[in-house]
């Protein structure tokens, strides 16, 4: 087949669908990658890979989803595409009518985390399910990670064909923990001023106000222990930023000391190995692949109750759970960890198994790559 992967942002492409694509490709497929392009579509490209330059805008305002519709929908009439896989809210919106619209074979959707949940208000929850159950009518296949999001899906009808919970993962090859001879953990906390028996908090994500990080900074007050953050806002997010966070660890002393944004960095592997500790504390979330890389590094995780996280982590066993918006429960759990060493490796080596067991990337992969084939022989049988 002919298949473009589309999504909003280069970001999405190269962080988080290019093992899908090599996938496809080993398996005789022509794969396209299409969105808005940045500094990453280059690194697809290096890969083999043609790209598109889609200029989708990450807007649910209805001008904004109509230029990212007419902007898909050009490149669908310029060439002919066996299947369309889409990603990420507005891309997945438009461009489902779109490639309905223009007669493609096989349109699949993969809902990396519905832009619905449970902490929404009910008004804002319910036009978004709408927006969901109409672009449903034009879905072949609908994939979800969590299996949370799945049943939702089955229970709400937000597709025409089937729906398959398929996990998320990583490489457990790249993300592992710290082998005896290795010295990356002192080189990194050398190079970075962090005392060798400091306990170092690390958190991955975009740099926005969903991901909790105003909560962090506030829990920080009362943890005795390092927070590296790693991360930056990308030009296209219309998510609430962190400023005020920022601003109010700037001028905290305590925080001062406790806080490290690191920004963005190619060596999170590394950083891993070099912590102690992960933690996502986000409002909203599909099925964080920050958490697995953590867990597959050998990390106990402290994250929040949410659909996802709470599939990944096992209160109790591989982790901890707390409320989402609670800075004092977040502060609790990972004072707790940072003060129990033994703890900490007993929730870290569960973790460990866990991962390994259930989210290898190249599981998920050939996963989907089995539910694409069928979705093709069927429509050949038809």
């Amino acid at each position: 087949m002919r298949i473009l992967q589309l999504c909003a942002v280069d970001f999405t492409l190269y962080h988080f669908l290019l093992p899908l694509m090599r996938g496809l490709r080993s398996a005789g497929h022509e794969v396209v990658g299409a969105c808005a392009h940045g500094t990453l579509a280059a690194k697809v490209e290096a890969e083999g890979f043609r790209t598109i330059d889609v200029p989708i805008r990450r807007s649910a305002n209805p001008l904004a989803l109509a230029h990212s519709y007419c902007a898909i929908r050009r490149v669908l009439a310029a060439e002919k595409f066996d299947m369309v896989h889409v990603h990420t809210p507005v891309a997945a919106l438009a461009g489902r009518v779109a490639a309905w619209r223009a007669g493609v074979p096989h349109i699949v959707y993969t809902a990396h985390g519905f832009y619905f949940h449970e902490h929404m208000p009910w008004p804002k929850r319910a036009a978004h399910i709408g927006l969901e159950w109409v672009a449903g009518r034009t879905t072949d296949l609908l994939l979800t990670q969590a299996e949370e999001d799945a049943a939702t899906a089955r229970r709400l009808g937000l597709a025409r064909g089937p729906i398959h919970a398929i996990g998320n993962g990583s490489d457990p090859a790249r993300f592992r923990p710290a082998l005896p001879h290795e010295t990356m953990r002192a080189d990194i906390r050398a190079a970075l001023g962090t005392p060798q028996d400091r306990p170092v908090i690390l958190v991955v994500g975009r740099l926005v106000a969903e991901k909790g990080y105003p909560e962090l900074v506030e829990a920080m007050r009362n943890v005795d222990a390092e927070l590296w953050i790693v991360g930056e806002r990308l030009a296209s997010d219309h998510a609430g930023g962190i400023d005020a966070a920022v601003a109010a660890a700037e001028r905290d002393p305590v925080l001062q000391s406790r806080i490290r944004l690191l920004g963005y960095r190619s060596d999170v592997p590394n950083l891993l190995r070099a912590a102690d500790m992960f933690t996502l504390p986000s409002h909203r979330e599909g099925m964080p692949r920050s958490i697995i890389e953590a867990m597959l590094a050998g990390l106990p995780v402290v994250a929040t109750d949410i659909r996802g996280s709470r599939e990944e982590v096992i209160d109790g066993q591989t982790g901890l759970l707390v409320p989402v918006r609670d800075a004092k429960a977040l502060a609790a759990a990972l004072q707790r960890l940072a003060g129990d060493p033994a703890l900490r490796a007993k929730l870290g080596t569960a973790g460990l198994v866990r991962a390994r067991d259930l989210y290898d990337e190249a599981k998920v992969v050939a996963r989907q790559q089995v539910l694409l084939a069928a979705l093709d022989a069927s429509r050949t049988r038809d």
